[in-house]
C-alpha cells in the first residue's frame, strides 16, 4: 500500500523517527526525515516530488506542528497530515482535525495500527491515475497540481484541447503529456508552432507537412491567434472531413479580444475549446518558480558553473518575488547569467538579478530596506544555526516567538 510513495516525516525524537523511518521503507516508500518545523515547512512547500503524506510530531524544538500546518494552509492546501502526539495533546489534534489535517494517532501506538492509518490517507495503487508515474510537469504548487489533473483529462478523451497561457508556461509541455497520456501515444506527435512559419497554411496543409503526418496521432498547433481567415476556415474544413488525429492548440491570453476584434472565429474558438487547460504564470506560482530553477540548476550546473554548489535561501527568496514575464525561458536564462557570474559556492540574488545593483535611482522604501536587511540576518543566522529558531534567536538577541513572526511576515522558510 506504500510501495513507491513519497513521505515526509517531521519528528526531532531520534529513536522515534529511526524506527519510523525503517519500518516505512521496509514497506516500500520513499521518506525524508526532517527534526524541525522551519526544514519541514520548505520542503512541503517546495518538495522534490509530489508528496503522498506527511507524518508530523505535534511537538517539536523550534515550534509545533500545528504552526507547521497553519502556516502552509496560508499559502496553499497542505498534503494529507499524519500528526503523532501524546496522551495531553489530543484537544490540539482534534483542533487540528477541524482545521483540514487527515488524522492523529497517540503515543504509544501500534505500529500494524500506525500502518494501517497511513495507508488510508495515500490513495491504493490501482486507484492511481496515470499521470502519476511521470514526474512533475510545471511544479509543485496547489495550480500545479490542478494543470496535471487537467491534463489526464484530457488524456482520456480524443476532442480538441486548448492550451492558454502566457510566454514560457510550458505550453508544449503540457501537449506533448496529453499525448504521451492518450491513447494515441505510440502515433506521431507533430507541433508546428505559427510563430515561427512564414506560411501557416503551408505548415498545415502542404503535402509533407502538419496534417499530412500526424496519421492518427496527435497535431499540436501553437499560436494559433496567427491564423488568417482563410487558414481558420481551412482548419474548421480539415477538422470535419477525413481527419483520423486528435487536436491540440495553444495561444496566449488575449484570444477574446481578437474575437471581440474580428480577427479570430468564435467558431474556431468554440470548437477548440471543448477542453480547455489554462496556464498561471509564474508570477502566481512562486514555489513552482523556484522548483524550475532547482530542476535547470541539477541540468545546466555541471557545464556551465561547475563549482557552483547550490541556490542561496536568499536568493530563493529573490526567486519567489520576481514577477517572471518572460516565464520558463526567462527562468533558464537568468540561470545561465548567473553561473557564468557567480564568484561563490551559492547563488545570490545579484547573480541572477543583476539589474538591481545598476539601478541605483530606483531606491527601495526604507520600510523595503529594513525588511531587506532583516531576512538577510535571519537567514544568516537560520544557515548559521542549521535551521534552529531557538538558537539563531539568540545570535540576533530577540525572542523566539518573535523570530517566528518576523519570518511569517517575510515569507522566509528557513530552508
Amino acid at each position: 500500500m506504500l510501495r513507491n510513495r513519497y513521505i515526509i516525516l517531521v519528528e526531532d525524537d531520534e529513536i522515534m523517527g529511526a524506527s519510523l523511518v525503517q519500518r516505512l521503507e521496509l514497506e516500500g516508500a520513499q521518506v525524508l526525515w526532517l527534526k524541525q518545523m522551519v526544514r519541514g515547512l520548505g520542503a512541503i512547500r517546495t518538495p522534490k516530488q509530489p508528496i503522498d503524506a506527511v507524518i508530523c510530531d505535534i511537538g517539536l524544538p523550534d515550534g509545533s506542528g500545528e504552526e507547521l500546518f497553519a502556516a502552509l494552509a496560508r499559502t496553499g492546501t497542505p498534503p494529507p497530515f499524519l500528526f503523532i502526539t501524546g496522551q495531553g495533546g489530543i484537544g490540539q489534534a482534534v483542533r487540528l482535525i477541524k482545521s483540514g489535517a487527515a488524522d492523529y494517532v497517540t503515543k504509544p501506538f501500534d505500529m500494524a495500527v500506525f500502518l494501517e492509518r497511513l495507508s488510508l490517507l495515500v490513495r491504493a495503487p490501482d486507484k492511481r491515475s496515470p499521470e502519476d508515474d511521470f514526474p512533475p510537469l510545471l511544479g509543485v504548487s496547489p495550480a500545479a497540481r490542478k494543470i496535471e489533473t487537467l491534463i489526464a483529462r484530457a488524456a482520456a478523451d480524443s476532442n480538441p484541447a486548448l492550451i492558454r497561457g502566457g510566454p514560457g508556461t510550458g505550453k508544449d509541455l503540457v501537449a506533448r503529456r496529453i499525448h504521451d497520456l492518450s491513447d494515441r501515444s505510440a502515433a506521431p506527435f507533430v507541433s508546428v508552432n505559427l510563430a515561427r512559419e512564414a506560411d501557416a497554411n503551408e505548415a498545415l496543409f502542404a503535402p509533407g507537412h502538419g496534417f499530412a503526418n500526424v496519421g492518427e496521432g496527435t497535431l499540436f498547433i501553437n499560436a494559433i491567434s496567427r491564423m488568417t481567415a482563410q487558414v481558420q476556415s481551412d482548419l474548421l474544413g480539415r477538422l470535419d472531413h477525413s481527419f483520423d488525429g486528435r487536436l491540440i492548440a495553444a495561444c496566449g491570453n488575449d484570444l477574446e479580444t481578437l474575437i471581440d476584434e474580428g480577427r479570430f472565429s468564435s467558431e474556431v474558438f468554440y470548437r477548440l475549446a471543448r477542453t480547455e487547460i489554462p496556464i498561471p504564470p509564474l508570477a502566481k506560482r512562486p514555489n513552482d518558480a523556484v522548483w524550475l530553477m532547482q530542476q535547470l540548476f541539477h541540468k545546466l550546473v555541471p557545464r556551465h558553473g561547475p563549482d557552483v554548489e547550490g541556490i542561496s535561501a536568499l536568493c530563493e527568496q529573490a526567486i519567489r518575488n520576481h514577477n517572471w514575464p518572460g516565464g520558463g525561458r526567462e527562468v533558464r536564462a537568468r540561470l545561465l547569467r548567473g553561473l557564468a557570474m557567480a564568484t561563490g559556492p551559492l547563488l545570490q540574488p545579484s547573480d541572477l538579478f543583476p539589474e538591481r545593483l545598476a539601478a541605483p535611482d530606483d531606491l527601495m522604501s526604507l520600510s523595503q530596506a529594513r525588511d531587506a536587511a532583516e531576512s538577510a540576518q535571519i537567514i544568516a543566522a537560520l544557515d548559521r544555526t542549521g535551521g534552529q529558531i531557538g538558537e539563531a534567536a539568540k545570535l540576533l538577541r530577540i525572542a523566539r516567538t518573535t523570530l517566528w513572526e518576523k519570518m511569517q511576515k517575510l515569507g522566509l522558510s528557513g530552508s
